[in-house]
């Protein structure tokens, strides 16, 4: 293999793994890792690892959904989001297999040291969370490669995968490894996470609508229509901040943490151009917005209890 026909061989990997989308997964550890912190109990090898895993996670599901979309079929030539490695060629669907694999088992590999470090030889909590993780590792490929049926995001249940998986589980999850123990306040924050995570994926999908719907990937845009999928988004935003509201007014926290509020103004900035653009260029940037806002308010609220 000739050195440009490897960088084109490892520039198809970077696309089909979407580097792009790594810094969001990791907005629920952080903000699990900063729950931790304002209860003194912040671990940071649960915090190194756990990242490791989420990033090893969502590498997966992008493998996953970049196999899964040319396999249906919902990867055609008018599709408005960035190329796809299989269905434009630049990778094969048994190599994207052999991927799908190799990430799988780094992600399962890390998140076992993740649980030996936060849990050392209690082997009770360790089953429970290897039970948790089969079903993100489950989650991540049946999001569009369906186990005997049609994949889960293209019936419409994504959304709920994305709140459970980058709000309440990633968030509470991350907390429980540190500190091994739960408590209801840290639920309004991890509830925000994944609300905020959930309206970068309706973003998406509102993008996505017309090509979803004409290859028949259902989703909760496709479901509702543009237009309540947009007072859909907005409800999202709301909610999120609404919760975020009560717990910063429940519980003391710096001025820092406060700022968190400050993603408000290019959150609601990208819904306005959602309710006003059917652009794909534009709506793409707005996708950006939305998932760099939603890293912001986890950094700046995990901050602000770190300095409480």
């Amino acid at each position: 293999m000739g050195q440009n026909s490897k960088r084109r061989h490892y520039q198809a990997w970077v696309l089909a793994a979407r580097p792009r989308t790594l810094p969001l997964a990791c907005a629920s550890i952080l903000l699990g890792s900063g729950l931790a912190a304002s209860v003194d109990a912040l671990n940071m090898a649960v915090l190194v690892l756990a990242l490791l895993t989420a990033i090893a996670l969502q590498v997966l599901s992008n493998l996953a959904n970049d196999y899964g979309d040319a396999a249906s079929g919902a990867d055609d030539e008018q599709r408005i989001g960035p190329a796809r490695a299989v269905s434009s060629g630049l990778l094969t669907p048994e190599k994207m297999r052999t991927g799908m694999i190799v990430a799988a088992t780094v992600a399962a590999l890390l998140g076992l040291l993740l649980l030996v470090a936060a849990f050392g030889n209690q082997w009770g909590q360790i089953l429970i969370f290897i039970l948790l993780g089969a079903a993100a590792l489950l989650a991540a490929v049946t999001y569009t490669v369906g186990l005997g049926g049609t994949p889960y995001g293209y019936r419409g249940f994504g959304d709920i995968a994305v709140f459970m998986f980058f709000g309440l589980l990633g968030v509470l999850g991350t907390y429980y490894l540190h500190v091994q123990q739960l408590s209801w306040l840290p639920f309004l924050p991890a509830a925000a996470c994944g609300l905020l995570a959930t309206a970068v994926l309706n973003v998406n999908n509102v993008r996505d609508i017309e090509s979803d719907a004409r290859n028949g990937k259902i989703t909760v845009a496709v479901r509702l229509g543009r237009t309540k999928a947009i007072r859909y988004h907005w409800a999202l935003l709301g909610l999120a901040l609404l919760l975020t509201l009560i717990y910063l007014v429940a519980l003391p926290v710096s001025w820092v943490g406060w700022s968190c509020l400050l993603v408000a103004k290019p959150l609601t900035d990208a819904a306005r151009k959602l309710s006003h653009t059917r652009d794909g260029a534009v709506l793409t940037n707005m996708l950006k917005k939305t998932a760099i806002s939603t890293l912001l308010y986890s950094v700046l609220l995990s901050i602000g209890l770190v300095l409480f």
